[in-house]
């Protein structure tokens, strides 16, 4: 009964991966940083456990060949995004200078 987790650290834990795929590593150390910088955690003991599974999930993602998806999902996401942004941008300024001309 060891591998049993709380719903919390196996939430934050995928929400972290999804949200930022590039920052982990299969290293428990290196992600324990990360967590710690992203997340404020109540406690020394809940952030191990999240560094954990994003380690495990990071380690199951790879051999499935899932983290590279992940990867450029997320990639494809900041690029619709900053188009969108543009998009708007332009939308906005063509407005203002129509109203500015009537």
């Amino acid at each position: 009964m060891g591998k049993v987790r709380i719903g919390i650290v196996k939430r934050t834990a995928r929400k972290l991966i999804t949200l930022y795929p590039d920052l982990f590593t299969e290293d428990f150390e290196h992600n324990k940083r990360v967590v710690s910088q992203l997340i404020e955690t109540p406690s020394k003991k809940l952030r191990n456990q999240i560094a954990g599974y994003v380690t495990r999930l990071v380690r199951l993602y790879k051999r499935t060949g899932q983290l590279q998806y992940l990867i450029e999902q997320q990639h494809a996401e900041e690029t619709r995004a900053a188009l969108f942004g543009q998009a708007q941008q332009e939308q906005t300024q063509q407005a203002t200078e129509t109203s500015q001309s009537q």
